[in-house]
Formats: structure tokens, C-alpha cells, sequence
């Protein structure tokens, strides 16, 4: 399988090879918007402190891994990727191979977004989520309005200090109060994925009113941050992926629906990580439990997993491997589903459905719709801010807890600084 997600790091890259070229797209591909029932929203006026409830107004942060808008910005994207040791740790020689990696990949990343229409489109589904779900609290929660919606990618624009710098622009912070959850995106945590995003969440924070900006470790007037840090199965996200799977069974014979196998696609981790203690695997299994529980699990199921590369070993079986060993073996009616995405991006519109379905060759291996504005979906993550704003907390219990194997001070300073007074003393 020639895409692996653009950060994954192929043997031929090490190996210095060029890039495999790239098949013709399928007539069935549509790009961005092509298939898609639900429209962009309006953009939300900005909202400064003195127009408020009697605890708003409230910043309502989106954050999320992003993707390049455009073809001209995959090389950045790439750059900033290869960077991050929290999702591609590559040692002491982290700044010279992360660009040089970079440059490399970026022609024929650049080709695989072209063919999914010019770019990602996670950022129109993240701005419409974000703004449709603060309309909903806007209703369900009138002492924290208005909420202001925000997202802060952590590869592509809008960057975290994008968004920092407007909040302090729209009345935020320096001085002035107010408050803003950070409400990660990535349904299951891991330390790569929404770990990588408060890191950085908290890098900027200290960097434009923390320490760094006024010299003090917490200045008044400050943003007063807390976070929603997972949410694997709540019966929103559930009810929502449960909806798009039995719509997709439809589309099969009503005599071979029963018999038609169910297969989870997440995307994996170097069994490095997974052994040092992260929790994501374990979430994405309890997503997938609950998803089936509300199926009353009628279908047969598997749990596989996606961009796996290079030499090392990575969390399995692989997505690809399954697939076709299953429609080696007969059983050709497969649907796939994104259970770890909240809206399509590449790894679902090229690596699903270009490579994936594309090399099975089989009518009968379809992907369920992903949740993008589906409306289920939309009132969930109004109920999660919802019952987060009523609690009160900072963050939950779980997120203070580091992976048993985790060194990084960086990982340390970040969570007790979300876990705030409360949890403080929890972490460790």
C-alpha cells in the first residue's frame, strides 16, 4: 500500500528512493462536499467580555491534528508534522531529519490531496461543528454565553497561536478574564494525538500570558482554561456512528445484511507507545463496544488498524491485510468504518477510500459516511460542553494520570497546569 497518512515514514524514505506514482482516480470519488448532506455555517460575530451571561462569555476551542486547505500548503504542514516529537519522536537528530523528511514527501502528499479535490477539508467541518455546537449551548446554557467558537489545528492553519493571539484580540485574556474549554477533538485520548495538542495549547499559553509574557506563573486576568480531554463513548458519538452504519447496511440485500462484517478502522501507534502506557487503544475498543452494543450486535466485527509503516512494530492488524484477506477468503461484503475521525480528511477520502476499497476491487466493500455535519453528531458535542460547564472541572480525573512509562517533563508541567488547583496533587 503506496499512503501510509502523510506522516508516516516509509522504508524508501529512510532508503532515499523516490516516491511511487500514483493511480488514476476512481470515477466514484467525489471531492469535499460532493456526497455531503449538510452545508457550511455562517460565521459567528466576535464577542469581547462585557457582553455576557453571568458566566460568559465562553471560549469554546476546538483542537484537532488539521490538514493543508490547499496543495501549496502541504509542505509547511509537513514541516510542522515531522517536528513534533510528541507524535514522531526521531531522537537527537529530530531537526535535520524532520525537514529533510519533509521536503522529501511533500510531491507526493501534495498529489494524494489533489486527488481528494485540492485539500483537506477537516477545517470546514471543524469551523461548522464548533460554530453549529455553540449555537445549540448558546440555548442550552444561557449563563455561559455567548460562546465564542475557535480552532486551533496543531499542523496547519489555523495554528494554536493563531487562534491564542485572536482570542486576546476578541476580548480574552490579558487582563481582561474570561474563560475557554479546550475541547479536543480526537474522541480517544492519546498522549501523540490530544496529549501532543494541550502541549502546545500550553506552550502558547506561557509564551503570550504566562511566565514568559508578564513573569508570572499566573497572571491576573489570565484565560481560565479547562479542558474536555475524551469522551469514547458517549451516547451521542455513539448514537451518531450507529446511525451511519445501519445506513450503509442498507444499501446490501436485505437477505445478506446480517452477514455483512463490520470493520473499525482507527489509526495506529508504534507499539513503542502503545507500551509505555497509552490509552488509546484501549478507548478506541471501548468506542467500538458501545457502537456494537447499540447495533445489539448484529453483525459480525473487528477492530483494525490504519498507516502502519516502516520496520518497527505497530499496533495490528492492519486495515489494508484485513480487508483483503477477508475478500481473499470469500467474504467480500465489508463496511468500513472511521470510528476514531470526527469528519473525513485524508486518511479517510484517500487511504480508505482510493487504496483501501479502490485495490479490494469488490462492490461490496463500502465505507460508512463519517460524522462531518451529520446533526447527531452536532447536539453530542453540545451535550459534552453542556454537562462540561455544569461540572465545573477542570479536566477529568483520568487525564492527570501519565502514561506509567512517560518521561517527558514537558507532558508533566502541561497537566498540572490543566488539572489546575483541583487536580493538581493527582499528577504525577
Amino acid at each position: 500500500m503506496s499512503f501510509r497518512s502523510p506522516f508516516a515514514i516509509s522504508r524508501r524514505v529512510w532508503a532515499n528512493a523516490a516516491t511511487s506514482a500514483m493511480r488514476p482516480v476512481p470515477r466514484n470519488c467525489l471531492a469535499f462536499g460532493g456526497n455531503q448532506r449538510y452545508g457550511m455555517a455562517t460565521a459567528v460575530p466576535p464577542v469581547t467580555q462585557d457582553a455576557a451571561g453571568s458566566k460568559g462569555p465562553t471560549a469554546m476551542v476546538f483542537l484537532n491534528m488539521g490538514g493543508p486547505s490547499t496543495t501549496a500548503e502541504v509542505e509547511d504542514f509537513l514541516g510542522r508534522l515531522f517536528a513534533d516529537a510528541d507524535l514522531i519522536p526521531l531522537g537527537r537528530f529530530q531537526t535535520y531529519l524532520g525537514p529533510l523528511i519533509a521536503r522529501r514527501r511533500t510531491p507526493k502528499i501534495q498529489k494524494q490531496y489533489a486527488e481528494i479535490g485540492g485539500g483537506s477539508p477537516i477545517r470546514k467541518w471543524s469551523e461548522y461543528q464548533c460554530e453549529e455546537m455553540c449555537k445549540l449551548l448558546d440555548k442550552m446554557s444561557p449563563e455561559t454565553a455567548p460562546h465564542k467558537p475557535y480552532v486551533a489545528f496543531r499542523y496547519a492553519a489555523p495554528l494554536t497561536e493563531t487562534m491564542y493571539n485572536q482570542m486576546l484580540a476578541d476580548g480574552f485574556g490579558n487582563g481582561k478574564g474570561g474563560r475557554a474549554v479546550a475541547f479536543t477533538q480526537y474522541p480517544q485520548y492519546s498522549c501523540s494525538t490530544t496529549g501532543s495538542s494541550l502541549n502546545e495549547l500550553w506552550k502558547w499559553r506561557n509564551r503570550l500570558e504566562g511566565k514568559r509574557a508578564s513573569g508570572e506563573a499566573e497572571p491576573a486576568g489570565a484565560i481560565e482554561w479547562s479542558v474536555i480531554d475524551r469522551w469514547p463513548t458517549h451516547p451521542g458519538l455513539v448514537e451518531a456512528f450507529a446511525q451511519n452504519i445501519e445506513a450503509q447496511l442498507k444499501t446490501y440485500p436485505e437477505e445478506k445484511r446480517k452477514e455483512v462484517v463490520l470493520l473499525f478502522s482507527a489509526h495506529s501507534l508504534p507499539m513503542s507507545v502503545v507500551n509505555r502506557g497509552d490509552p488509546y487503544p484501549a478507548e478506541v475498543a471501548a468506542t467500538v463496544h458501545a457502537v456494537m452494543q447499540r447495533l445489539n450486535f448484529s453483525n459480525p466485527y473487528r477492530l483494525c488498524w490504519q498507516s502502519q509503516v516502516g520496520p518497527k512494530a505497530w499496533l495490528g492488524a492492519q486495515t489494508q491485510d484485513t480487508v483483503m484477506e477477508y475478500v481473499k477468503r470469500g467474504q467480500s461484503d465489508l463496511i468500513l468504518v472511521p470510528i476514531a475521525f470526527t469528519s473525513d480528511h485524508i486518511e479517510t477520502l484517500y487511504e480508505l477510500d482510493l487504496e483501501v476499497m479502490h485495490e479490494a476491487n469488490s462492490p461490496g466493500v463500502k465505507r460508512a459516511e463519517s460524522l462531518n455535519g451529520n446533526p447527531v453528531f452536532i447536539q453530542a458535542l453540545a451535550d459534552i460542553a453542556h454537562a462540561h460547564l455544569k461540572k465545573g472541572e477542570p479536566c477529568s480525573a483520568q487525564m492527570t494520570l501519565r502514561c506509567q512509562g512517560c518521561k517527558s517533563d514537558r507532558c508533566l508541567e502541561s497537566k498540572k497546569f490543566f488539572a489546575g488547583k483541583q487536580h493538581g496533587s493527582l499528577v504525577m
